[in-house]
């Protein structure tokens, strides 16, 4: 692969998941950009908190885990310090008198009840820790994805759908396992470090200097390691997230792979972004994985001084062997919390860049709230107004320029044009999908910004050249344009868009079941199921995006038939390049470069002998 190429996955994909800042994709327009762009995590701290106050509701539950924490702890502690007695008592009397079996059995069991208090004490806690995670996922999910249907269109315009889907998946399951398991060993590492310190100084003071001493080494070389796995997991989680964009871009996209014959590109380049995430993940788990090996071999050390300490000590100044040996216990239990919570930390730095992620898009600006004025339309009409409306994506960068038209009930208003014109911009603005910079629309004499979206939006129905069909039903999919539709209407919709015959030929009819937005079906009958779950809803105003570019000829004008019964006392707007689709319509307006340069019917428009009669005509092609 080139360095040009190499550039170009860089910039499409090499900051796209990282958090981005707030309101950053405000300024972008349509198209699949690198929405969140970021590099290093924002504010761990904030991103911990955020996540503990998902936590808040379930306290008592949380509470009762840390008490099954602590007996457990305690019952480790305790176990281990019992050793001392048994030894001085049963095994090696210090009055140097034999050992006493029976005593030593009965001190066992006493020892065996404990640790089994601490066996089911840990079970628990597991299990209560797992049960509070996953409902603190489940409102980490549902929050996430309530806000994900707040976004504006912008957002989705302007943000990789796979990256998207690796915050639901990738990000929420890291955090899922901190919340299971981190966060309690956290704590029962703390309260053993503690106990042990506090038991190792009751034992013998002299020992425990030499493992105090051995603390800051331990927690210098414990810091220099985590400072590089915090950078690196953060690393990691952003070039899967590019990984899973990429693969969910290229399977969406196969046929075009396959028709264009890119597929080695598409391997190269896809080798390119996994050799990333292969040298992100080393560093990453490398980092996260030295730190046991690290902190054990310190351990190691700090043991075999003991041991050499504690030996002098029993030689010269009488210290009992069972102390010893609790001690060395101890010695080497002290530093195994250390081991754990340093290993725990990959976990943590791994789960905080997934939390940011995930809260990255929580953070985004939703779209705006209806103002307290804001009113419902009961009966709408259709009456369309647009008065000197200029709009830009980038309000640098204007799109459309003072453009002037209305539109009456029952009318059929064409926009035709070169590629770039804005002609679909004119159906978003529509719907409130982007607000305009000057000018204004209304709807029977209402200001489309006085009325709330949900009401105007249930009043505009679309069918765009973009097809997409949900899981689910053949029913269910034309009823998604009016739930409370029976089925007879849902028959009658469909017959409206000559969809009833091929309906019919499936195995279930309409209960046949679609997946894969609609797969086993042609891209024409997709689109007219589009057309017909369209034709169910009782909206006033209806656009039709390329509608029938996905139909054959003959097909196209059954539909036409069944959109001229569908248009009746309908305010309808077409964007057409097929022409031969408007020459009824009872207004074309011809946009080129965000201007209506033309406006008229078909024959005025070819009377005119203009741009609409270039296109019509084949004259001049298309730009």
């Amino acid at each position: 692969m080139d360095q040009k190429q190499v550039e170009s996955l860089k910039r499409r994909y090499g900051s796209r998941v990282a958090p981005a800042k707030k309101g950053a994709m405000g300024r972008r327009g349509p198209g699949r950009q690198a929405g969140m762009a970021g590099g290093k995590p924002r504010d761990s701290r904030a991103a911990a908190g955020r996540l503990m106050s998902y936590l808040k509701e379930y306290r008592a539950g949380l509470a009762l885990a840390f008490v099954c924490v602590i007996i457990n702890t305690t019952a480790s502690l305790g176990g281990a310090y019992m050793l001392r007695p048994i030894i001085n008592t049963y095994i090696v009397p210090a009055d140097g008198s034999r050992g006493n079996a029976s005593g030593l059995f009965g001190a066992l069991l006493i020892l065996a009840a404990v640790y089994l208090a601490g066996v089911l004490a840990n079970y628990f806690q597991a299990k209560l820790m797992l049960t509070i995670a996953q409902k603190a996922l489940v409102k980490i999910r549902d929050d996430l994805f309530t806000k994900m249907q707040a976004l504006p269109v912008r957002f989705y315009d302007t943000n990789n759908n796979g990256d998207l889907m690796s915050r639901f998946t990738n990000d929420v399951d890291t955090v899922g396992q901190m919340l299971s398991s981190t966060l309690v060993q956290l704590f029962s590492g703390a309260l053993s470090l503690a106990g042990t310190l506090a038991l190792m100084i009751y034992t013998n003071i002299y020992l425990t200097v030499i493992t105090l001493i051995m603390i800051p080494l331990m927690m210098k070389a414990g810091g220099f390691v985590a400072k590089r796995s915090r950078k690196y997991f953060s690393a990691q989680q952003s070039a899967l997230g590019a990984v899973n964009g990429y693969i969910e871009e290229t399977i969406t996209g196969q046929k075009v792979v396959k028709v264009f014959c890119h597929e080695d590109t598409a391997e190269e380049e896809f080798g390119y972004l996994n050799e990333e995430l292969k040298k992100n993940q080393i560093k990453a788990q490398f980092f996260g994985g030295i730190m046991g090996p690290v902190m054990g071999n310190l351990s190691q050390v700090n043991y075999s001084l003991t041991a050499c300490a504690g030996g002098l000590l029993c030689i010269l100044k009488g210290f009992d062997v069972g102390g010893l040996t609790v001690f060395l216990n101890f010695s080497r239990q002290f530093s195994r919390p250390i081991n754990e919570i340093s290993m725990q930390m990959s976990v943590i730095f791994s789960a905080l860049a997934g939390a940011e992620r995930v809260f990255a898009v929580m953070d985004e600006e939703p779209e705006p709230e209806d103002g307290p004025d804001a009113v419902t339309l009961d009966h709408m009409k259709g009456h369309v107004v647009l008065d000197h409306v200029t709009f830009g994506y980038d309000p640098e960068k204007v799109v459309l320029k003072d453009i002037s038209l209305y539109a009456k009930p029952g009318q059929k208003i064409a926009f035709v044009g070169s590629t770039g014109a804005g002609k679909t911009t004119i159906t978003n603005l529509l719907n409130r999908f982007y607000d305009i910079q000057s000018g204004s629309i209304s709807i029977d004499g209402k200001d489309i910004c006085s009325i709330s979206r949900k009401n105007l939006r249930s009043n505009i129905a679309m069918v765009l050249q973009d097809t997409h069909l949900f899981t689910g039903t053949v029913r269910e999919n034309i009823r998604y344009g009016r739930l409370d539709a029976t089925d007879e209407e849902v028959i009658q919709a469909a017959k409206t868009a000559f969809a009833h015959s091929f309906i019919m030929r499936l195995p279930q009819g309409y209960d046949t079941v679609l997946e894969g937005d609609g797969a086993n079906l042609s891209q024409g009958q997709r689109q007219l199921l589009n057309i017909a779950r369209a034709a169910i809803s009782k909206a006033p105003i209806l656009i039709l995006d390329e509608a029938t570019s996905s139909v054959d000829t003959r097909t196209e004008k059954h539909i036409e038939q069944g959109m001229d019964r569908l248009m009746e006392n309908r305010t309808t707007f077409v964007i057409a390049h097929r022409l031969s689709t408007v020459r009824n319509a009872s207004a074309i307006m011809v946009l080129e470069h965000g201007e209506i340069i033309e406006r008229g019917s078909h024959e005025e428009l070819l009377a005119q002998k203009g741009r609409y009669y270039e296109l019509y005509t084949g004259v001049k092609e298309l730009d």
